[in-house]
C-alpha cells in the first residue's frame, strides 16, 4: 500500500523542510528506530542535535543561579531576557502589549491564573469552559466560588458571548477554551476572545484564557492582533519541541491586572519584605517578575534556545509542519475511513465532526480519535489494540486522553453513567474496555513534524492485518466435538512449575517429586513479591522484564528459597528460611493499587516486607530499580477472584514445611482463592498447543516494510515458558496414532489427575497481553507469540491462550483430610464440556 507518491499529492509533504523527513529522520532522530510514534498530542520528540547543542551550551559558559550580581548570574539573566523576547517573537507577540511567564507546563500555567482570579475579589470568581476541555481547564472550576458553568456546545458559548447578562452581575469572569482539542484535533474559533472583548470592552470584567497547548505542537499561533488576542495563553514548548520540559503564559498586558491581588509570593517577586512587625512587601513591577516564584529553570529556558535555532533549521516555520501535518493526515484519514469487512461493514468508527475536513486548518487538526469494531460491529476493546499495536512498535495514546468531556459525548455516556462505570471499578488508564456494551474510551493516533508516510502506511498495514476480517469467521475456534469423543486423547503432565516470587522465573518441580496441591494453587507459588520502594507498587515483568532472570529454588531439605539473578559467571545468590520463624520482616507495608499496573490484578494487599538491607540490594542492584522483597502473610483473608464456582473452606494438613496456613474464612460466593496470582491459582496449557502456535508462527509470511533480519527474528519458535503456566500437558502420542490435537483444552470442562484422582474444575480460558513476548531465558522482549495470537486465537475479542483451573469445588470435605499432590508424568483425565456456537 502507497499513500500519496505522485508530486501533485504530494505538494504539501515536506513542504518548506530543508531536506526529505526521512533523511531528517535518520538523523536527527535515531530513537525512532524500528518505531511509528503516533503520540505527538501527548509530546513530540527532541532531535538529536538540540541535545548536542544545548550540551556544548552547558560545557561552554557558566551559567549561576539569576538572583545574583556575579557574572554567572548576570549571563543567566541575560539569556532569559533573550529568550523571553525570542519566544514572544515565535508567537508573533509584541512585547509591548504581552508578556511571557515561565512555568513548569499548560496546566501550571491555568492554576497560576485561576488562582490570581480567586484572590482578585472576597467574592472569587465565576468560571466557564468548554465541553471539550482538557482535564487542566476542568480543574478550575473547583476554585470558583462564584459559580462555574459547562458550556455543551459552540452555539451555547455564542449565546453566552452575546449576552452580557448571562452571567452573574458581580466578579470577574473567565472563560476558558482549548485552541484544539487535544482528543480528536477539532479546532475552535479563536474569535471568542475578540467577541468577548468587543461585548465588554477593555473595562469589562469579563476574560478569555485560550489553552493552546495541543494546537501549537503543528501549527502557527499568531498574537499579532492584540486586540483580538487571549487575555492569557497557555501552551507546553515540549509539545513543539520534544525539550524542555517547560511551559507559558501568555499575558495580555492590558489583564495583567488581575495579578495585583495575588497573595502568594516568593523569591525573586518581591524588592523588599518586612518579617518583623507590620506585615509589608513590595512587589516588583513587571508581570513575569511578580509571577516567576523563586529561582527559574534556568537551564531548561536555556535550552529553549537550542530549541528554537534546531527547530528553524530542520523544519524552517510552523507553517511548514502545518502543511505537512495536514496531508499525513487526510490521506490517514481517507485511508482507514475506506477500510471494511468482507461484509461492507465499516472497520472505524470515528469520533470526529461530521464534516471532517483536514484541508481547513482553521477547524481540523491532525489528530484522529476512532475506536475499531468487528465484522459483526462488536466494539473490539481499546486495550487489546493499544497492547498489539505496542508489540508491533507502534505508539499511540488509548482511554478518555484527558479530555473527560469530550470522551464521555462522543462515547454517549452521561454523568450518571459515569459514576456508576466507577463505582464497578472503572479507573482511569485501566482495562475496563466495555460496559453496558459500550468503550469506555478512545484510541487517538496524532501526527508531527517528523511524522513520515511510512508511518502512517505501517498503521494502515496493522489494522489490515489484524482487524480487517476478510472471510466470515467460524463461529469458534475450538476443534469440533466429535471428533474428541470418538478419539479421546491421552493427556500426562510434562512439567510442573511454581513462581514463588510473582513474575520472576519459575521452578521447575524435580520428576518423581510430589507437590502438594491445595485452594490457592501448588505450594509456594507466587508467595513472594518484589515491591518498589517508593510506591509500593508490586513489581511486574511487563514493565520490567528483566525480572525473568531472577530464578527461585524452594529447596525443602535445606528448608531455603534459593534465589539466583542472571545467568553465567556473573550469577550471584541469596538464601532465605521458608520458615517464617525469625526472618525479619515488617508487618505493616502495603502494596498499593496505582493509576494503570495494579499490586495484584487490581487489589490492594497488606504483604510482610523484609527490611535486610541486604535482601533489598541484591534485587534492586540487579533490576536497577529500587525495590524490596515481600512475602504474602500468613492466617489472614486471602484474595480472591471472580469465578463461575463457589470454593468451600479447606480443613487439610500442609505436609510442606513453611507452605500456607488455610484461612479461617471462606470466600463468597463465585469467588476462588487466590494469593499473589493474577487470576486463578492454577494455570494450565498443552503442549500440542504450542506446537500448532509455533508451527503458524514459522509459517507466516514477511509482512511489508519488515527487513529480512527482523523477519527471521520474529518468525522464531517460542518456548512453552513464555505462557508461565503452572502445568503442561503432552499428548501421549502412541494412544493417537501420532497426531496431535491443538487446544483441544478449550473445551475441557474439568479434569482430574494421578491415581489419587485430584480434581481440578476448569474457569475459563486466560485472557493473554504482551508480557508473553518476554523470552524467560534472556529477558529480551519481541513480538511473537502476541502478534500470532491475535490473528489466531481472537475468541470474543479477547486473545485466548490456555486454561485457568483450580481444585474442584465438587470433592467432598472428608476427602480433603489428606493433602493433595501431584506429580509430573501422572496421566490427566478431562471431562468436556458440550461444543456450541
Amino acid at each position: 500500500m502507497t499513500v500519496g507518491t505522485n508530486d501533485e499529492q504530494r505538494t504539501e509533504y515536506c513542504k518548506g523542510y530543508k531536506e526529505d523527513v526521512d533523511l531528517i529522520r535518520e538523523r536527527e532522530y535515531p530513537h525512532l528506530k524500528d518505531t511509528t510514534y503516533l503520540d505527538h498530542a501527548g509530546t513530540t520528540l527532541y532531535a538529536k542535535s538540540l541535545i548536542e547543542s544545548f550540551s556544548r551550551d552547558l560545557t561552554s559558559n557558566l551559567f549561576g543561579n539569576p538572583h545574583s550580581m556575579s557574572s554567572s548570574s548576570q549571563l543567566s539573566t541575560q539569556r532569559i531576557d533573550d529568550i523571553r523576547l525570542r519566544a514572544l517573537r515565535f508567537f508573533n507577540a509584541d512585547p509591548e502589549e504581552f508578556d511571557l511567564v515561565f512555568v513548569a507546563n499548560a496546566t501550571a500555567a491555568i492554576k497560576l491564573v485561576v488562582d490570581s482570579f480567586r484572590d482578585a475579589t472576597p467574592k472569587g470568581f465565576w468560571y466557564g469552559y468548554h465541553v471539550e476541555a482538557h482535564t487542566s481547564l476542568v480543574g478550575a472550576r473547583e476554585v470558583a466560588d462564584a459559580g462555574s458553568r459547562c458550556f455543551m456546545s459552540d452555539e451555547e458559548v455564542e449565546t453566552w458571548i452575546s449576552d452580557s447578562d448571562a452571567s452573574p452581575d458581580e466578579g470577574p469572569k473567565l472563560f476558558a477554551f482549548p485552541a484544539q482539542s487535544n482528543m480528536n484535533g477539532r479546532r475552535f474559533p479563536v474569535r471568542w476572545c475578540r467577541q468577548i472583548r468587543n461585548t465588554d470592552g477593555d473595562a469589562g470584567d469579563r476574560y478569555s484564557l485560550l489553552d493552546a497547548a495541543s494546537l501549537v505542537s503543528t501549527s502557527p499561533l499568531d498574537l499579532s492582533d492584540a486586540s483580538a488576542a487571549p487575555d492569557f495563553t497557555v501552551l507546553s514548548f515540549y509539545k513543539i519541541f520534544g525539550f524542555p520540559d517547560l511551559g507559558a503564559l501568555i499575558v495580555r498586558k492590558r489583564a495583567g491586572h488581575v495579578f495585583d491581588k495575588r497573595r502568594f509570593f516568593g523569591g525573586g517577586t518581591v524588592d523588599l519584605v518586612l518579617t518583623q512587625g507590620m506585615q509589608w512587601h513590595a512587589k516588583k513591577t513587571s508581570i513575569h517578575e511578580r509571577l516567576e516564584d523563586g529561582t527559574l529553570p534556568f537551564h531548561s529556558i536555556i535550552a529553549l534556545d537550542a530549541a528554537f535555532d534546531t527547530h528553524a533549521r530542520l523544519f524552517g516555520s510552523m507553517a511548514n509542519i502545518s502543511s505537512h501535518t495536514r496531508y499525513l493526515a487526510k490521506a490517514l484519514y481517507e485511508r482507514l475511513s475506506a477500510l471494511t469487512h468482507f461484509n461492507g461493514q465499516k472497520v472505524f468508527q470515528f469520533y470526529m465532526t461530521p464534516d471532517v475536513d483536514f484541508e481547513d486548518t482553521s477547524t481540523q487538526g491532525p489528530i484522529l480519535a476512532f475506536n475499531l469494531r468487528s465484522s459483526q460491529g462488536a466494539w473490539i476493546g481499546k486495550s487489546e489494540v493499544e497492547r498489539l499495536a505496542s508489540v508491533k512498535k507502534i505508539q499511540i495514546r488509548s482511554g478518555t486522553l484527558c479530555n473527560p468531556g469530550g470522551a464521555a459525548d462522543s462515547l454517549g455516556w452521561t454523568g450518571p453513567d459515569m459514576i456508576r462505570h466507577y463505582s464497578n471499578g472503572l479507573r482511569c488508564g485501566d482495562d475496563n474496555d466495555l460496559m453496558d456494551g459500550r468503550p469506555t474510551g478512545i484510541l487517538r493516533a496524532s501526527l508531527g513534524a517528523m511524522t513520515n508516510i511510512r508511518d502512517i502506511e505501517t498503521l494502515v498495514d496493522f489494522v489490515e492485518e489484524f482487524y480487517v476480517e476478510r472471510s466470515p469467521n467460524s463461529c469458534s475456534l475450538l476443534p469440533p466435538m466429535d471428533a474428541a469423543v470418538s478419539q479421546p486423547p491421552g493427556f500426562y503432565i510434562e512439567s510442573l512449575s511454581v513462581y514463588p516470587i510473582k513474575s520472576c522465573g519459575a521452578f521447575k518441580i524435580p520428576d518423581g517429586q510430589r507437590w502438594e496441591i491445595k485452594r490457592e494453587g501448588l505450594a509456594w507459588d507466587r508467595e513472594w513479591c518484589l515491591i518498589h520502594q517508593g510506591t509500593g507498587t508490586a513489581l511486574n515483568q511487563k514493565r520490567y522484564p528483566k525480572m525473568a532472570l531472577i530464578q527461585p529454588f524452594v529447596d525443602l531439605a535445606q528448608g531455603v528459597l534459593r534465589v539466583s539473578c542472571g545467568r553465567g559467571t556473573g550469577k550471584t545468590s541469596l538464601e532465605l528460611p521458608l520458615d517464617r520463624e525469625g526472618t525479619n520482616l515488617v508487618t505493616t507495608s502495603l502494596c498499593q493499587n496505582t493509576a494503570k499496573s495494579s499490586t495484584v490484578c487490581g487489589d490492594q494487599v497488606t504483604v510482610q516486607a523484609y527490611t535486610s538491607p541486604t535482601v533489598s540490594s541484591f534485587f534492586s542492584d540487579f533490576l536497577g530499580v529500587p525495590c524490596s522483597l515481600a512475602r504474602f502473610p500468613p492466617q489472614i483473608s486471602t484474595r480472591y477472584s471472580p469465578s463461575k464456582v463457589r470454593v468451600p473452606q479447606d480443613k487439610e494438613e500442609s505436609i510442606m514445611p513453611g507452605s500456607f496456613p488455610q484461612d479461617t474464612s471462606g470466600p463468597a460466593p463465585g469467588q476462588t482463592r487466590i494469593l499473589l496470582s493474577n487470576e486463578s491459582p492454577i494455570l494450565l496449557i498443552s503442549r500440542s498447543s504450542v506446537n500448532r502456535l509455533n508451527e503458524t508462527i514459522k509459517s507466516k509470511p514477511k509482512p511489508k516494510n519488515t527487513n529480512q533480519a527482523n523477519y527471521k527474528s520474529s518468525s522464531k519458535a517460542v518456548a512453552a515458558d513464555v505462557f508461565r503456566a503452572n502445568i503442561v500437558v503432552a499428548e501421549n502420542l502412541s494412544q493417537l496414532a501420532n497426531t496431535e490435537q491443538p487446544y483441544i483444552e478449550d473445551q475441557w470442562q474439568s479434569f482430574s489427575v494421578g491415581s489419587q484422582h485430584v480434581h481440578f474444575d476448569v474457569l475459563g480460558s486466560c485472557q493473554r497481553c504482551q508480557m508473553v513476548c518476554i523470552d524467560q531465558y534472556s529477558g529480551v522482549r519481541g513480538e511473537e507469540p502476541f502478534s500470532t495470537l491475535a490473528k489466531t486465537r481472537k475468541i470474543n475479542n479477547k486473545i485466548n491462550f490456555g486454561r485457568h483451573a483450580s481444585l474442584s469445588t465438587a470433592d467432598d470435605d472428608s476427602a480433603a483430610s489428606t493433602s493433595r499432590t501431584i506429580m509430573v508424568g501422572e496421566t490427566v483425565y478431562p471431562s468436556y464440556k458440550h461444543n456450541g456456537c
